[in-house]
């Protein structure tokens, strides 16, 4: 029970890693409040209640101020206060390159992927060190570490919540308070359930991560694991980094491979 009667706050717990990472937290004890701006969120949080945890909902665009405002208070007035931030909303603002990509896309792509997790920092880092330290974990990307895995604004966006973590774990020096990055790779959430459907449709599942070694996609509950462990105590020396989970993508630029066991051509 890593997280028993510690208070987290998760966005984006609609649907894919947000909701994975509340049902897990809430299996080991956390009490959570699930933020989203859907409606779906209502239910990730009936599923935690209906499994014997402790969880509200609450409606919130992250990339507002006021409704993180309101997400953070809601979480300590609910739970005592606040242990764990994972910040994790985000939008893909499609695949369209630099020169078909306008400001408005850009700018909204920005203000949820990046103003959100600094909003997050912002307002959840002052009442987690209330508490005497915690965690705050955020969502970027493989897509923020190089190119070729995202969209220009999708992309950018997430090399600066990279940045976002480094710059923050260094400005809460001395708070106790952690910050730490988690950079997925192709994982199968409501961003990229087109892309699964299709393969499936397609009968070419097969192709799915296939640049990557272990050449697979990934589950959103392998994704919440490495958020439960950042947040946890068990991550108490780890900060100010931007972790990979990706199945070794960005651990090389990508190339033909050569088949496990056969010869080189």
């Amino acid at each position: 029970m890593r997280f028993d009667n510690k208070s987290i706050i998760v966005t984006g717990a609609g649907s894919g890693i947000g909701r994975a990472a509340a049902l897990l937290f809430a299996r080991e004890g956390g009490r959570v409040i699930a933020a989203d701006i859907t409606q779906a969120v209502e239910d990730t949080a009936a599923a935690i209640v209906a499994a014997g945890g402790t969880a509200r909902a609450i409606r919130m665009d992250a990339g507002n101020e006021d409704d993180v405002i309101r997400t953070v208070a809601l979480g300590c007035e609910a739970h005592g206060g606040l242990d764990v931030m994972f910040a994790n909303a985000g939008i893909s603002g499609g695949m369209a390159n630099i020169f078909d990509t306008d400001v408005a896309l850009i700018t909204e792509v920005l203000r949820v992927n990046l103003v959100g997790p600094f909003l997050a920092i912002k307002h959840a880092a002052p009442r987690i060190a209330e508490r005497g330290g915690g965690a705050i974990v955020l969502t970027a990307s493989v897509a923020g570490i190089r190119s070729g895995a995202g969209s220009p604004a999708y992309s950018a966006s997430k090399a600066g919540v990279i940045n976002l973590a480094q710059v923050s774990a260094q400005q809460l020096s001395g708070s106790g308070v952690r910050v730490n990055a988690i950079c997925p790779g192709l994982t199968e959430t409501g961003m990229t359930k087109p892309t699964f459907d299709y393969a499936r449709e397609a009968g070419k599942t097969d192709r799915i991560g296939r640049l990557n070694p272990l050449r697979r996609g990934a589950q959103p509950e392998e994704l919440a694991e490495v958020a439960a462990f950042l947040a946890s105590d068990a991550a108490s020396y780890v900060n100010g980094q931007a972790i990979a989970v990706d199945g070794g993508l960005s651990s090389s630029h990508p190339v033909t491979r050569q088949d496990y066991g056969k010869t080189a051509v």
